[in-house]
Formats: structure tokens, sequence, C-alpha cells
């Protein structure tokens, strides 16, 4: 799983003209769901998200407060794209690491539940998945980081055709 966390001032998303969401101070969170992301992935990049010491403390000391400590909001907003690679003569996008739709839904709206169960829900938002959509953000630094789990691959005694993280979903 890769998470680009920005630190906002402001940050929303349109879909078809419309504000869908939007937040004030906070966390805007891409989230991108690889092939082989299971539900130890999640909470590995949940943990990090809302413990990401990003703010000054009231002392003014830097990288002392996490989104919690803040009492900001976050925005996460699926983005499959952050596993696309440019490997190819063409130059052209390849999504192969990216996993498929049903299960990233699937596994996008349990993290989103993750976090808010771990924090005050009506803090956390999200953008509408596989939509097409405008985020907008005011950054605040700007202060951007990468969040990212290691997906470990299938056992290939599990069959191909099973996706492990939907598996997992069915199993709890």
């Amino acid at each position: 799983m890769r998470l680009v966390i920005q630190r906002v001032k402001s940050a929303s998303v349109t879909v078809e003209n419309e504000v869908i969401s939007s937040i004030g101070p906070g966390i805007l969170g891409l989230v991108g769901l690889h092939e082989h992301d299971t539900l130890e992935d999640l909470e590995f990049c949940r943990k990090k998200l809302l413990g990401a010491k990003i703010w000054e403390n009231a002392d003014c000391k830097p990288w002392k407060q996490s989104v919690k400590q803040k009492k900001y909001s976050i925005l996460l907003v699926s983005q499959f794209t952050l596993y696309g690679t440019l490997n190819n003569k063409k130059n052209q996008p390849d999504y192969k690491q990216a996993m498929k739709s049903v299960p990233a839904e699937e596994l996008y709206n349990h993290f989103l539940n993750l976090v808010r169960s771990n924090y005050e829900s009506d803090k956390v938002h999200n953008g509408k998945f596989g939509a097409m959509m405008d985020v907008a953000l005011v950054n605040d630094g700007p202060v951007t980081l990468v969040i990212e789990s290691d997906p470990q691959p299938k056992p290939d005694n599990e069959g191909a055709k099973i996706d492990n993280a939907e598996k997992r979903l069915n199993e709890g």
C-alpha cells in the first residue's frame, strides 16, 4: 500500500462539478493499493497516517504533533495511479502492480473504516472511488510524505485467481 500524504490548510474533491467532500486544516491522503496488499498493509499504513508528527506543538517546536493531537481532518482519495510505472519504450503508464478495481474498492473502504474507527469518524472524509475527481488543495509548508508498506506476493499454492486481499476480507 502506498499513501502520499500532504499537510494542507484545506482540500476538497469535486465530481461532476459538485463538491462532494472538503476539509480545513489536516491531511490529504492519496491512497494506492498494490495487487498483493493485505489487511496487515492497511493496518501498517493506518498507524503511520494517524501517528505522523507533521505539525509543530504549542511551543512552536516542529514535527511534534499528529493529526489526532491537533484534532484536524483527513481527506482520503483512492488513486490507483500511485502504482503506475513508465518502464516501456512508449512511455505509456503501466498499472500492472495496482490492485484490480473490485477488490481494491473493498480494501479501500476497509482502510477508510479502519481510519475512522481509530479516530473521530466525522473528521475522516473521502472522495468517490473510481470516479474522475478534481482534487483541490492548499498545501501547508508544503509538507509531503510517502508512507509505504511492503506487500508480499501471494504464495503459488493459494491459486492464482484468488486475490489475497479479497480472501482476507472474507475471512474477517
